[in-house]
C-alpha cells in the first residue's frame, strides 16, 4: 500500500480555473497539483501516488477524453472526473462508459465538486487496498512448490485426496502432507477459504456451483 497523502491532479489550459481549483482544493483540505495541459499531466504524473483527477475536455492538440484513453490503455485505475463548459450528453455516456466517476458541468457548485472529489478518493483508497491484497495473496501462491501447485488446482476442483493421489501417481497420506502445507502457506482456515482464495488468484475461474 502507497502510504502518500491522496492529492487532487487538476487538467486544465485557463490557467484561472486551475489557480482557483487548487484554491478550493487547499480551503477543502486536500492536496492539489495542477497541469495545464494532458501532455504535462502524462510527462510528470507520479502513477504511485493515489487521489482522483479533475480533468477539463476541450483542450488543445490531447483534448480530456483522449487523455482518459491513454490513461485506460496504461491500465491506469485513477478516478477521472469531468468538469467543463462544452459537455454534452453523448459526450459524458462516453466518459462515463470509458471508467469516469462523474462528469460535472462549469460552472459547478463548490460542494457538488468537494464531495465527487471525496466519492474518487474513497474509491481509489478501496482499488488500492484490493490490489494490496492480491498482490499480497500472489506473493503467498509464489511460495508453494510445483507440487503443491498441483495438488491445490486438484483440491479446489472438489476432488478428495484418493482421488488427487491416483491421478498423480502417489499415495493419500503424501496429499494430505501436501494440502496442509499449501494451506498454511496461504494461510487458508477451510476448504471454503481456499476456494474463494484460488478464485481471486485465477487458479479456479468461479466458484463451484
Amino acid at each position: 500500500m502507497n502510504d502518500s497523502a491522496p492529492t487532487v491532479f487538476i487538467v486544465d489550459d485557463d490557467p484561472s480555473v486551475l489557480k482557483a481549483l487548487a484554491r478550493l482544493m487547499r480551503s477543502a483540505g486536500l492536496n492539489a497539483t495542477t497541469f495545464a495541459s494532458p501532455q504535462e499531466f502524462l510527462d510528470h504524473h507520479d502513477q504511485n501516488v493515489p487521489g482522483c483527477l479533475v480533468l477539463d475536455v476541450a483542450m488543445p492538440r490531447i483534448n480530456g477524453l483522449e487523455l482518459q484513453q491513454t490513461l485506460v490503455a496504461q491500465g491506469s485505475e485513477l478516478p477521472v472526473i469531468f468538469l467543463t463548459g462544452h459537455g454534452d450528453i453523448p459526450m459524458s455516456v462516453r466518459a462515463i462508459k470509458q471508467g469516469a466517476v462523474d462528469f460535472l458541468t462549469k460552472p459547478v457548485h463548490d460542494s457538488n465538486l468537494i464531495e465527487a472529489i471525496h466519492d474518487a478518493i474513497e474509491k481509489d483508497r478501496i482499488a488500492l487496498q484490493a490490489r494490496a491484497n492480491l498482490n499480497e495473496l500472489q506473493q503467498r501462491l509464489a511460495t508453494l512448490t510445483p507440487r503443491e501447485r498441483e495438488v491445490l488446482s486438484h483440491v479446489v476442483s472438489g476432488k478428495r485426496n484418493r482421488q488427487i493421489a491416483a491421478e498423480l501417481g502417489t499415495v493419500e497420506k503424501t496429499i494430505k502432507v501436501h494440502r496442509a502445507h499449501l494451506m498454511k502457506k496461504l494461510k487458508a482456515g477451510s476448504l471454503a477459504d481456499l476456494v474463494k482464495l484460488a478464485e481471486r488468484l485465477g487458479v479456479i475461474s468461479s466458484l463451484p456451483g
